[in-house]
């Protein structure tokens, strides 16, 4: 779970790739860096992320069988939520019990 803002977006195939900039690490069960590529297994624009919009960002790491692929997945029905500082402060909390 991480705080991120959507820097670029691109069709790649069949799917969509973002460029985001990391914000805070709320939950890390694998490192980011500053700048990340978040995937999205189509190209229909769900869930909705627009360039330059900040959003709370629950995705998961996804390496293939042949381990030569490592990514971030984000899959369609996953958790992106448009960031306020409130959604900061209830994931705050939350990773405080988890």
């Amino acid at each position: 779970v991480f705080h991120g803002r959507i820097l670029a977006r691109r069709l790649v195939g069949r799917e969509t790739r973002y460029e985001v900039e990391v914000g805070a690490r709320y939950r890390q069960r694998f490192p980011l860096v500053a700048r990340e590529y978040l995937w999205v297994p189509n190209t229909c624009g769900c869930p909705p992320l627009l360039e330059g919009a900040e959003y709370l960002l629950m995705a998961r790491r996804h390496v293939n069988h042949e381990h030569t692929l490592n990514r971030i997945l984000l899959q369609d029905d996953g958790y992106a939520r448009p960031w306020t500082p409130r959604e900061a402060r209830l994931v705050r909390e939350a990773a405080r019990h988890c």
